[in-house]
Parts: structure tokens; sequence; C-alpha cells
């Protein structure tokens, strides 16, 4: 059990969407000291240059690895070598750099798009090798998933106490609605807001709909973050979930009733599904650190709803 109360921690990608959540909670469900926290942005650090990272982790006792080129199936496509590239240069650096420096203890977020393409139901941590990834993101999921082999590797070869978490695809409250960026959840948000304002009769929606996804409350996931962080130190990779999945078609509805959108939504069958299903086992992370998610869906949704209608002008 480590007290991060006592510790100098580095959150890389404090500035991101989940980074926020984890520093607030960090402050006030944790207080832990403003100073305690280093929370360097792109302009002030680039991960993907050696020297940034030395400067990074120096003095620190815990490093907590957010920072990521991160997008929705669009961007994959549009860039995977700069997925690949980014997310793997960035991870493997931080980490030697963190473990020459004597880091205490590193904390690696992966993704779950590290699963192979068609993982049985529901996505054990045993799976994770059993085959390729989805092509869309496999390059960003296979960057990511090279911080395992890494943390695995360290920690025999030098007793580095890494861990690796496999989180769901994390939404909420300061989500990032950029079309360009954005995942489907945000994404089908400002979708749907444009069309109220705009007096359309319908939108549309990249797939068939029949995809169905597993998404976790933000709030939710960092804590989930947090306890890892105070209380797992083992090898093994742990999901973090809901447990919960839903069909992308039925997330659309649900979202268009929550906004009160009476049109219709439009399938793009030409354009991918992404994975056909993501849902997790997440037993393990309630064994070993006591995490369980207390969001449902729809909850977090109105949540999120609410934080961009009050927010969309800021957007």
């Amino acid at each position: 059990m480590i007290d991060l109360k006592t510790k100098k921690i580095l959150i890389t990608g404090a500035n991101g969407f989940v980074g926020k959540h984890l520093v607030q909670n960090l402050l006030e469900l944790k207080n832990v000291s403003l100073n305690n926290l280093y929370t360097p942005d792109f302009k002030e650090l680039d991960l993907r240059k050696w020297e940034d990272c030395q400067k990074a982790v120096q003095g620190k006792d815990v490093v907590i690895h957010l920072a990521a080129k991160v997008g929705g199936i669009g961007l994959n496509r549009e860039i995977p070598g700069e997925m690949f590239y980014d997310n793997i240069i960035m991870g493997t650096q931080l980490m030697e750099a963190a473990r020459q420096a004597k880091v205490e203890k590193f904390v690696a977020l992966g993704t779950i798009c590290a699963y192979p393409k068609f993982t049985p139901l529901p996505f054990k941590e045993e799976y994770l090798w059993s085959g390729y990834p989805e092509e869309t993101n496999a390059p960003y999921g296979l960057a990511k998933k090279m911080l395992l082999v890494q943390a695995q590797s360290y920690r025999r070869q030098y007793g580095f106490n890494a861990i690796y978490l496999l989180p769901v695809n994390m939404y909420g409250p300061g989500d990032n609605f950029d079309p360009k960026k954005s995942h489907v959840i945000a994404a089908l948000i400002k979708k749907i807001y444009e069309a109220k304002k705009d007096n359309k009769k319908y939108i549309e929606v990249w797939g068939s709909g029949s995809a169905t996804r597993e998404f976790l409350y933000v709030e939710d996931g960092v804590e989930g973050i947090i306890l890892a962080a105070e209380k797992y130190d083992k090898p093994d990779p742990i999901n973090l979930g809901s447990g919960a999945d839903i069909s992308i078609n039925d997330l659309a509805v649900l979202i268009c009733k929550l906004m009160d959108f009476k049109g219709e939504i439009r399938w793009d069958k030409s354009k991918p599904d992404g994975q056909p299903k993501r849902l997790l086992e997440v037993s393990k992370a309630q064994k070993e650190f006591g995490f369980k998610s207390k969001t449902n869906l729809r909850e977090g949704l109105q949540k999120t709803v609410k934080f961009y209608l009050e927010n969309e002008n800021k957007q």
C-alpha cells in the first residue's frame, strides 16, 4: 500500500480529459498537496524526446502515464504511423527514464484496443495475446501493449514496480468533443446538438450500429487508477471497466432520447464499425484492489449531456 499523500507524483497527460479528473480527485479526495504533483503539458515537455523524459521523472516517486495520441476510428485510419510511433516512443522512453531515476512505482495506462479483434466475451486479461487487434486501431493498440511487455520485463530484470491497466473508453464531463479526435459518446452528443440547432431531420453515424461497446464514467475510471496506484503491485494486466455493454445503435437512440432529438438515425455502412464487440471481465480489479464502477450509463450520459449543453459555446 502506497500513501500517495507522501509521494512526489508525475502525471503525464494531466491536462487531458482523464488527467484533469485524476488531478482533481487526488487534490480533493486524497488530500494530495498540489506541491507534490507535477503535471507538465506538451509545450513544457515533449515525451518523444529522451531529455524531456529524464526531466519529467527527476525526483519523482510515482509516475502515472496517461499521455497518449488518441482519437476515433477516423483519426486512427488517417495517421496510423503517428499513432504507433508517438505512443510507443513516449511510453518506452518514459519507463526507461523512470527506471534509471529509481522511481518507486510506474502506472501505465494501456487500452482496450490492445485486445484481439475477435476476443471471446467477456474479455479476460489472459486473452490479450490470442490474436491481432482490429485493423483500424491496431497501430495504437499494439504501441500501448508494448508497455505491458516492457513493464513485465523490467520487473523481472530490475525489480521495477510497473503495473499495467486496461481501461475501456471513458466518458463524462470535460470529454473531448472535437469531431476529429472524439470517441463515440462525445461525437454523438455534438452531432445531435448540431442537428437540433440546424433543424435537421436526421443524423448520420458511421458503421452499421451493430457493434457493441463498454463505457466507463470518468470519475469511476480515475478512482480505479488511484486504487491501483495505491494497492496493486503485480505483473499481470488488469481490466478497468463497468462490466456492461451496449450496441452503438442503442447508444445513439438513448442519447437522442436524453437530448430530446426526434429525428432519424442514418447509418453509413460504407464506414467501418471497428471491433465487433467489446465487454470486459472486471472481477480481477475488484479482487485485487477493490475497484467496482458505481455510475450506470444512463446516469453518466445525463451528466455528460448536461455538461456539454452548459459549455457548448466553449467547445
